[in-house]
């Protein structure tokens, strides 16, 4: 197991972990209830994550990397229809809502 990312908070453990199942990529928040303990804790006690398998350490930041450009970019991606079942699904996700089918490149 190798660490990835330390979280601001709860919040964006969660949505980074929900981002990586997506792309099939098994991680577990740690230290997620740390911040009960704050006072006795040093104060950079968010919760990490972590990728359970070593070998997906790399494709594990690589999707960190997108996952963080993601976030600070406005929304303005097109709907766009799944291939697999023919879905519409909002332009911001990859991965259809429906059957979960992953985005072609075109980007159709």
């Amino acid at each position: 197991m190798q660490r990835l990312y330390q979280a601001r908070d709860r919040i964006e453990a969660q949505l980074l972990l929900d981002f990586l199942d997506r792309h099939r990529l098994e991680a577990v928040i740690l230290g997620d209830y740390l911040s009960g303990a704050a006072g006795g804790l040093p104060a950079d006690i968010g919760p990490t994550l972590w990728v359970v398998e070593d070998d997906e350490l790399e494709r594990g930041r690589t999707l960190l990397g997108r996952f963080q450009a993601d976030a600070r970019r406005p929304s303005s991606a097109a709907t766009w229809h799944c291939a697999g079942c023919g879905e519409s699904v909002d332009g911001d996700f990859d991965l259809c809502w429906n059957c979960g089918e992953a985005r072609d490149e075109t980007g159709s």
